[in-house]
């Protein structure tokens, strides 16, 4: 809800007086960011905002530029999303110049928000938008928070905004990382979820622009490696260093990347990278001790081969069941020890089940919801396959742009289309050679493709885009999906014989509130997030236990890392969970209770269709607020500090009848 035109006029003279005497209580990057407005941008906060939006072919140059960065981003926004459990907040990543190039929200809020700019193409630099997160910490080069009335602009007024940089392996900003909800509350939780997204896509970035480099991960403790935490360097055929990320450089002590920048790895460390690579494959690439150059430093690491080597295995060999359990598992690959992972008969069965069959050369199909560890089950069928010698390709059709897709899968020489790397590059099924390949939310490839991969499938042989070679393969297919297919081929949208051609055995793997093993599985969870020295108190431990886990273990994971971050080392308690807390105990409402309405009014009950725990808790609040406010539908919208249209929405899609709209 947008200020009145006098809390308007009053929110544009508070701005101007603060700016003209110099008063800089309160937040001062803020205060700074209304005086850059003011004084540098000329810009009037009693003016009406118009939104600036780039043109449709400004906004596709932009998105062609910052394509790897919107590729690694994908997966990791919609991941915060589904975390933050919000449906009035968007999850933005901008360019450098402020301009949204990629967005995550519910159509609901984005049909809502867009008319103020906030969908993609919308320019949000401070001199086109006044102060917001995402201008402000471009201009900051740092986290910011911008509450409601310290925007710049009053049509602001009713968002909270939250941001982040995102840097390049090279340490310059490649983006801003944004969540603009309607909620002002928990902005430093925010922050730190924020910063850990951020990361990751830092790292996923590292290894996509660095693909024919080798990767040295390292730590001062051998338990953080292949964690968030863990140090990435970028190394040369040659032993240069090529790029580093920022906890590489935190470790180092340095402050940028050009003091390390074509040095070797012989000058910072006392080894080679020959060296290196031999202890690691010798240690089964578990963590190896290093020391630093003309310091007494140590650190722990494992250099591997590059991930566009054929050869190169894409995660640690399996080591023993302790072994596991001692180490965070890498992030990406979402494993912790064997024994937790599948302490679950049913998955226990499947994973043999399956050993069996690919041995024989069959393909394997995956189901189960979103999250439910599809990739770790197809890691560990991988491990244990007359494969494992050869590389685990992981490919996600739903995350990469159909643009991509084709190029990602067959390949292309060089010069193929615009914007090819110069030495044109292998597809993911020429990685795959000799291993596996995962085709994750196979589901979601474009129809066109699929007669392709189909072909491959049959043929054995691939013919990389510009050009009439074609080369031949040998992997072991394992496909994956949330989305049931057969019901995809009945509606045209999936190809039958594709479908016959995938599911040589299909296997539906449990959701997490299924699992046997889910206490064990949290706690293994937790030592790999929590930096190995997290505890749980009997009644956060009890509230995980019965929560009904609708993202499943990719949920659990992501709630147990914020924990950690926010109990900083004490015991994590129910205060530390509150995505959790809000979904079992919904908050009593301040409000006098009204006289029942009349038997018209509405139908609650029953409820003919089944709603998850989450739903039924939110049901339940707007029963009562309906109670409460004598089902005037006006009074409740005003209560929730929401539109109507809004509301009329979500009584809908809980199956509240409201008979006599107000």
């Amino acid at each position: 809800m947008s200020l009145s035109l006098r809390d308007a006029h009053r929110h544009a003279d508070r701005i101007l007086e603060r700016v003209r005497g110099g008063l800089h209580d309160g937040n001062e990057v803020v205060a700074q960011s209304w005086t850059r407005c003011v004084n540098e941008y000329r810009l009037d906060p009693a003016r009406r905002h118009e939104p600036a939006v780039v043109s449709r072919a400004e906004l596709e140059d932009r998105r062609a530029r910052r394509a790897d960065v919107i590729a690694c981003a994908r997966y990791e926004m919609t991941t915060l999303f589904q975390q933050l459990a919000d449906t009035e907040s968007a999850v933005v990543l901008t360019d450098t110049d402020g301009v949204i190039v990629h967005m995550v929200s519910t159509p609901e809020f984005g049909a809502e928000v867009g008319p103020l700019g906030l969908r993609v193409g919308g320019r949000w630099s401070e001199a086109a938008a006044g102060t917001n997160g995402m201008g402000t910490c471009l201009a900051a080069a740092g986290p910011v928070s911008v509450r409601r009335e310290d925007h710049f602009f009053p049509e602001f007024a009713q968002l909270t905004c939250s941001a982040v940089p995102v840097y390049d392996p090279q340490g310059e900003i490649a983006a801003v990382l944004d969540v603009t909800s309607r909620s002002s509350l928990m902005q430093q939780h925010l922050l730190v979820l924020l910063g850990m997204t951020a990361r990751m896509i830092e790292n996923r970035l590292l290894d996509a622009r660095f693909r024919a480099a080798h990767p040295l991960h390292f730590h001062a403790r051998p338990e953080f490696v292949y964690t968030l935490h863990e140090g990435k360097l970028a190394i040369g055929e040659d032993g240069r260093i090529l790029a580093a990320n920022r906890s590489a450089l935190f470790q180092l002590g340095l402050q940028s990347m050009d003091e390390i920048r074509d040095r070797r790895l012989d000058e910072l460390f006392e080894t080679s990278l020959e060296d290196m690579l031999q202890r690691s494959s010798s240690a089964s690439f578990h963590p190896v001790v290093m020391y630093r150059a003309n310091a007494a430093l140590r650190f722990f690491a494992v250099a591997r081969r590059p991930a566009s080597d054929p050869h190169a295995p894409a995660v640690a060999p399996a080591a023993t069941a302790a072994a596991h359990t001692a180490r965070p598992a890498a992030r990406g690959s979402a494993r912790p020890a064997d024994g937790t992972t599948f302490g679950d008969p049913r998955l226990m069965r499947h994973l043999e089940t399956a050993r069996r069959v690919v041995a024989r050369r069959t393909p394997v199909l995956l189901t189960g919801e979103t999250g439910s560890g599809k990739e770790v089950f197809a890691r560990a069928l991988h491990e244990g396959s007359p494969h494992a010698g050869g590389a685990f390709v992981a490919v996600n059709c739903a995350s990469l742009p159909e643009t991509l897709i084709e190029s990602e899968l067959f390949g292309y020489r060089a010069g193929a289309f615009t914007g090819a790397q110069r030495n044109g590059r292998r597809g993911k099924i020429l990685q795959a050679d000799g291993g596996t390949l995962f085709l994750d939310e196979i589901g979601d490839m474009p129809l066109e493709l699929q007669a392709r991969l189909l072909r491959v499938l049959d043929e054995r042989q691939v013919t990389p885009l510009g050009t009439e070679e074609t080369q031949p393969v040998d992997f072991q297919l394992v496909s994956a999906s949330h989305r049931h297919l057969p019901t995809l081929v009945r509606e045209g949208r999936f190809r039958e014989d594709l479908y016959y051609r995938l599911a040589g055995i299909e296997l539906a793997l449990p959701a997490l509130r299924e699992r046997s093993d889910r206490r064990e599985l949290i706690r293994s969870v937790l030592a790999a997030e929590s930096e190995g020295d997290a505890t749980l108190t009997p009644e956060a431990e009890r509230l995980l236990m019965e929560h009904a886990w609708p993202g499943n273990v990719r949920q659990l994971r992501h709630v147990l890392r914020s924990a950690a971050a926010l109990a900083d080392g004490r015991p994590i308690t129910r205060e530390h969970l509150p995505s959790l807390q809000a979904a079992a105990a919904p908050p009593a409402l301040a409000l006098p209770v009204a006289p029942a309405p009349p038997a018209a009014a509405a139908t609650p009950e029953p409820l003919p269709v089944k709603l998850n725990p989450i739903q039924a808790n939110e049901r339940q609040v707007l029963l009562q607020l309906l109670e409460q406010h004598r089902w005037n539908v006006s009074n409740v919208a005003k209560a929730l500090d929401v539109s109507r249209n809004t509301l009329y929405r979500k009584l809908h899609k809980l199956h509240i009848e409201v008979s006599h709209p107000d």
